[in-house]
């Protein structure tokens, strides 16, 4: 290839480019990045200024906590700062290992496997169990990690409406596929609420398919001392494969799945994104350890939490705009359209109020909304000064 059409190639894919990002910026969904400066916390400093920020999963407000800032630094002291190679090579620490003893105990299941992220977690269970001539069936409010764990798969794919046993029934009822896994956020993200688990394993059962369930938004928060959904329903069962982050009401980074022994040492050997990539930090295993001790210890997080949910739902009860169904400290309010979302969230941050609009395609068209999230970082304060913002704005 000559150089002149080199440049041509690259002025037309350019051209291209910049034409898409303005059709966002004529659509309202254009999205951009804030700066924080100061440590992710309910008061923040972002890009110069000061907010009380209802934007963070840092549901128990253990992200700046002193205590797992010193076991971070116990931990470089004892591991160094990078693991050096992938877990299969020689980057499985004592800390690694610890910590997925710890998680499998604190969530009740055999075994425990770590990997640097949940969206890598979900795509290395899912491609790891399914393939061609599977099927998936995923709830269609689903988090985009199972959505592309699936696709990359090559499976027969079949979502479902939100919620709708009957229809996924009726899926798994007429599927002639080998294997067959349900996936589903265990509460979702852009709505706060929980799915019908229990259900959900019932017709699993019934149809001989397999539970996966991303509990990111639910780990720490939900379940006596945090252990998750399963605890939260008494759930029990060999076809669960249970999916949890680290990095939000953990305080600190990473994910896990649990399950059976025989089910991780699968994952050991076939899930791509575990075997092919450098492992997590040693030094944050270690600090997870000292999270999790936090988490199960400090219930008081919790209960201040659910009293901050209850707060916000009594003063927003009468509010023009309504309030999403939850009982989790993700708390959506339903705009509609996306340039009144933007500009809702636009006149709080000017008031020192940081809350995010969410837009298409993370939610469904008609559906832009501020996705309110609660910590036990902020305080009755806080809150009320968030419900007469949103007073005054209606």
């Amino acid at each position: 290839m000559h150089a002149e059409q080199a440049v041509e190639l690259a002025d037309a894919l350019a051209h291209e480019l910049n034409a898409e990002l303005a059709a966002r910026d004529a659509h309202g969904l254009r999205r951009t990045r804030r700066t924080l400066q100061s440590p992710q916390r309910a008061r923040v400093r972002v890009d110069g200024r000061d907010y009380i920020a209802f934007c963070s999963n840092d549901y128990l407000g253990l992200a700046a906590d002193p205590r797992l800032a010193a076991a971070a630094k116990s931990g470089i002291d004892l591991y160094g700062v990078g693991a050096g190679a992938s877990h299969l090579v020689l980057g499985h620490s004592t800390a690694h290992h610890e910590l997925e003893l710890a998680l499998a105990d604190f969530v009740g299941l055999s075994r425990a496997l770590l990997f640097s992220t949940g969206y890598m977690a979900n795509m290395g269970v899912v491609s790891a169990l399914a393939g061609r001539g599977d099927a998936v069936f995923a709830d269609r409010l689903n988090h985009a990690s199972l959505n592309d764990a699936a696709l990359v798969s090559r499976v027969a794919f079949k979502r479902y409406a939100h919620g709708d046993l009957d229809m996924l029934e009726r899926l798994l009822q007429a599927t002639p596929a080998r294997r067959r896994l349900v996936i589903t956020d265990a509460v979702f993200s852009m709505d706060g609420d929980i799915a019908p688990v229990p259900a959900l394993l019932a017709l699993c059962e019934r149809y001989d398919a397999y539970l996966l369930i991303d509990d990111a938004h639910g780990f720490g928060v939900l379940g006596a001392q945090g252990r998750g959904t399963l605890q939260h329903f008494g759930i029990e069962s060999g076809r669960v494969i249970y999916m949890a982050t680290l990095g939000k009401a953990a305080g600190v980074a990473g994910a896990f799945v649990a399950g059976s022994a025989v089910l991780i040492e699968s994952l050991i050997q076939n899930a791509r994104p575990y075997i092919y990539t450098t492992a997590t930090p040693p030094l944050l295993a270690h600090a997870l350890l000292t999270s999790l001790q936090l988490i199960e210890q400090e219930d008081g997080r919790r209960r201040r939490l659910r009293e901050l949910i209850l707060q916000l739902r009594q003063g927003l009860a009468g509010h023009a705009l309504r309030l999403l169904p939850s009982e989790t400290p993700i708390q959506p309010l339903l705009v509609g359209g996306n340039e009144q979302a933007l500009a809702l969230s636009a006149a709080l941050a000017a008031q020192g109020l940081l809350v995010p609009a969410i837009r298409p395609p993370t939610v469904p068209q008609g559906t832009a909304r501020l996705r309110i999230s609660l910590s036990a970082d902020h305080d009755a304060g806080d809150v009320t000064r968030l419900i007469t913002a949103l007073s005054n704005s209606a």
